[in-house]
């Protein structure tokens, strides 16, 4: 592209005798440029528009007597078409659960940054041939329904150009559907970031590629709720709560008498060793250690996250991946104590495993869903806790069942690291998330400062 900021501007006169007599005539350069208009009004306000551009000092493409921003414009992918490259580069290498959320927030922005063309989709409609059909590589080619066909075909057409989102006005409206959700209400301040993050990293690769000059949210900014990156020390049960809860959960199953028994061991593993649901649900026989008496070891090597179908590579529910924040093929060392060496003991005498050697299994052998085991917990803080407590945030989550964990490990004055190593946490990460947890050191603090003001 050839450019100049040598632009000259004709005062607009009519020609009589053509459909469209207003013409917007220029000159780049030695080039000669001009553009008809039905009426004046049109016509004034084109040559305004670009009057304005020269007068910003933005330099004119030669070729096309058109200002650089609007050959870009016009030569830009769509919102859509960009969206969908990004895809897919991101795709192969992205977890099953990084998937969905990256296609969610796209969908969010993709939904609402298009043309206000005749016929528009609901923004639901919109949202869901986006999620559904456009943007996952392995469903662009599936076959569409009547009205699907439709609303893909109207929104191919009105997706705006990636370029129009290096205006703050269109970065704003989009930021602002990121922050609700679709009935209009705000959206948790967690969910507004997450898509803002993938709307930053889509924008980062656009300017990566000379196809945007900067990116845009770095420009304009939002007001938005405080992220809060701690746990609730309300979560947090105490010994004698979580053994009851542990307890209780044996009682649980009114069809099958083993439900809730057959899940006691996996429960205990998520306190006993700290370990994530997740984890728990890929914990096979051969990793653990369980002499038949003292301390044994778990080798945590495998995370079995509820993903969906949609985004795993096998179409199974659970994603197959590695530990959290570490290598695919890392292990994560947990000693566990004699108490949960002779639960799992107990529990692979009693219910043997899956056939590839996982302890947790549902009835045909795969794994034990998320609303499977969240059920089995509820019904058990049913049993176990007053209503006062089961009304309460208190173990609200299986994953509390760690937080209780990490917090009794530190109270109870076990080095930061080494929680950390068996929590698989950093030592910062994990001074700052329980940070309202600690209390352990509260008695012998407020006793010196008694001392400091009665001296």
């Amino acid at each position: 592209m050839t450019t100049t900021f040598r632009v000259k501007f004709w005062e607009i006169k009519k020609r009589t005798g053509r459909k469209r007599p207003y013409p917007v005539r220029w000159r780049t350069d030695t080039r000669e440029h001009s553009e008809w208009y039905a009426t004046k009004a049109l016509a004034t306000s084109r040559l305004s528009e670009l009057s304005q551009a020269a007068r910003n000092g933005e330099p004119f493409d030669v070729d096309t007597g058109l200002p650089v921003s609007e050959v870009r414009r016009r030569n830009s992918l769509s919102f859509l078409e960009f969206a969908q490259s990004y895809m897919d580069l991101k795709w192969p290498d992205a977890a099953a659960t990084t998937r969905g959320s990256t296609v969610e927030a796209l969908a969010t922005a993709g939904a609402v940054f298009v043309r206000d063309g005749v016929g528009r989709p609901d923004v639901t409609e919109l949202r869901g041939v986006l999620s559904r059909n456009l943007l996952p590589p392995t469903t662009r080619d599936a076959e569409l329904s009547a009205e699907d066909r439709e609303v893909v075909d109207w929104l191919t057409r009105n997706s705006r150009p990636l370029f129009d989102l290096t205006d703050a006005v269109a970065v704003r409206e989009v930021l602002d559907a990121l922050a609700a959700k679709l009935d209009g209400k705000a959206a948790a301040a967690t969910v507004y970031q997450r898509k803002r993050a993938v709307l930053f990293n889509l924008l980062s690769y656009a300017v990566e590629l000379g196809m945007i000059p900067d990116n845009p949210l770095t420009r304009v900014k939002r007001k938005v709720a405080k992220v809060v990156d701690q746990v609730d020390p309300r979560v947090v049960a105490n010994p004698g709560q979580v053994e009851r809860l542990l307890t209780a959960v044996t009682y649980v199953g009114r069809r099958n008498q083993e439900r809730g028994a057959h899940l006691a061991a996996f429960f205990a593993t998520g306190y006993y060793a700290a370990a994530r649901p997740a984890e728990g649900l890929g914990l096979r026989e051969d990793d653990c250690t369980l002499p038949e008496e003292g301390w044994g070891l778990l080798m945590l090597g495998e995370s079995r996250p509820a993903a969906g179908k949609r985004w795993t590579d096998s179409g199974e529910v659970h994603d197959r991946r590695g530990l959290k924040h570490r290598g695919a093929k890392d292990v994560r060392p947990v000693p566990i104590p004699p108490v949960l060496v002779r639960i799992l003991r107990d529990h692979l005498d009693r219910f043997g495993t899956a056939p590839d050697g996982r302890l947790f299994r549902s009835p045909n052998g795969g794994v034990v869903s998320s609303s499977t085991y969240y059920r089995v917990w509820e019904e058990a803080r049913q049993y176990a806790l007053t209503p006062a407590q089961a009304a309460s945030p208190l173990a609200g989550r299986p994953y509390d069942l760690r937080h209780a964990a990490v917090s009794l490990m530190l109270n109870g004055g076990v080095p930061a690291t080494d929680v950390a190593e068996r929590a698989g946490h950093s030592v910062e990460v994990l001074l700052r998330v329980y940070a309202k947890c600690i209390d352990g050191q509260r008695e012998l603090i407020n006793k010196r400062i008694e001392e400091l003001f009665d001296r």
